[in-house]
């Protein structure tokens, strides 16, 4: 019988490559933590109708990448395809909006679930980390979170990578350049499918990546040409803030990114040495959202990093991570009376903040030795009978090979002081 294999178009993070994920995660949330952003952790699935009405039904995503399914109970439930719909579900549903403090400032990690065709940088199950501003229509906001994006990525030692800047405007000056643009795409030599999005959604044409098709869009009418005196000035702020902040960015009046909540600002961090799959991230304002889902009108403001294509830009700027080793000191029994003294003194090491690990099944010193270098530790406690009789057990160096007797009772501090 053949072993199972994880599905088609998923991965399993394993160690060592896991803990660069982790690590990345981390640099992400830092610069969150440290700008009043508080942990919010919903389900792995929603009510369809959830991202059906906050994501946009023309939108790819809900049409032909959902995982939808129906419970044994009847209910109509989707594999989250993204966050932002979710978080703002459940801000709405504690009510988070009403504690007086606005914006409510939320940032999340997790999974999420497109079925997609699979290929390098893009997974039908991928992990982002998030961060949601609710409930506050401020230019320094949308800048904040572009600042803070940019900050971790450079904290990671990123370089390579660009922001894209646009303003998709608002519900006043939108619908006119909407129809401007159905006139003009009306025009073209479109296929069946997209000529229904015109009808639906037209600004997710601009968006369509086919050579055939942004061909004949050279010639599309600009939102920028469209966009009202507020939104103007909005704009405009957001753009003066992000250069008074040192963090550079492109205009780029064709991005509209892939969702139907957007007003206003919308960004996306892109990576060139990715090919195709070049976004690492991205996001904006959508001042709109609570609205369609139920809730009272909440401007507010998010983006979602992608990590598994945060990694992939690392490998492509040739950069490895600084991480600690997982274990600093492996502890070697030689003997059964070895082998509760070692474990004790592995166990209050532990306690102390040490990372410790143990030769466990019984090997002997050989293999034991060979277990302590694979682990990356630095140090290995060696025992055996004699070193018992004496009240010492032996701490080697395994970088140099120098070892020390060490006092039974000192180990602790004796360890402490080798790896400091």
């Amino acid at each position: 019988m053949s072993t199972f294999q994880a599905p088609k178009g998923t991965y399993d993070l394993i160690p060592p490559h896991s803990a660069t994920y982790l690590a990345v995660r981390e640099a992400i949330a830092a610069p969150l933590k440290n700008s009043g952003y508080g942990y919010i952790e919903t389900p792995g699935f929603e009510n369809v109708e959830l991202f059906a009405r906050g994501v946009g039904e023309s939108t790819d995503i809900v049409t032909k990448e959902m995982y939808a399914f129906e419970t044994k109970g009847g209910d109509r439930l989707a594999l989250r395809p993204e966050g932002t719909a979710s978080v703002l579900r459940a801000a709405l549903e504690a009510n988070l909006h009403k504690a007086g403090n606005l914006p409510v400032k939320l940032w999340y990690s997790g999974s999420y679930y497109r079925y997609e065709r699979p290929q390098k940088g893009r997974y039908r199950h991928f992990s982002q980390v998030g961060a949601e501003a609710i409930g506050a229509e401020d230019p320094a906001l949308d800048a904040e979170l572009i600042i803070l994006a940019d900050q971790s990525y450079r904290a990671l030692g990123l370089r390579d990578f660009r922001i894209l800047l646009n303003s998709l405007g608002d519900k006043e000056c939108r619908p006119v350049y909407r129809a401007a643009l159905q006139d003009f795409l009306r025009g073209l030599d479109l296929d069946e499918d997209t000529r229904r999005r015109v009808d639906i959604n037209p600004l997710r044409v601009l968006d369509d990546k086919r050579e055939a098709v942004q061909k004949q869009l050279a010639g599309a009418p600009l939102l920028r040409d469209y966009l009202c005196e507020a939104c103007k000035a909005y704009h405009e702020q957001v753009r003066e803030l992000l250069t008074a902040a040192g963090v550079a960015f492109e205009d780029d009046e064709k991005l509209v990114r892939g969702l139907d909540y957007y007003t206003r600002t919308t960004f996306e961090f892109v990576h060139d040495g990715l090919g195709s799959q070049s976004a690492v991230g991205g996001g904006g304002r959508y001042d709109g959202l609570s609205e369609m889902i139920g809730g009272p009108a909440l401007p507010s403001v998010g983006w979602a990093l992608g990590v598994d294509r945060t990694v992939l830009a690392l490998e492509a700027e040739g950069i490895t991570l600084d991480i600690p080793a997982a274990t600093a000191v492996y502890a070697v029994p030689l003997g059964e009376e070895a082998r509760r003294v070692l474990f004790r003194a592995v166990t209050e090491l532990r306690r102390a903040g040490v990372a410790t690990d143990f030769a466990f099944g019984g090997k002997g010193l050989k293999n034991a030795m060979k277990s302590a270098n694979r682990s990356g530790a630095r140090l290995a406690l060696v025992a055996g009978e004699r070193d018992l009789a004496e009240g010492v057990v032996q701490l080697k160096d395994l970088t140099s090979g120098e070892q020390t007797a060490v006092a039974l009772d000192a180990v602790v501090d004796e360890v402490r002081r080798a790896l400091s």
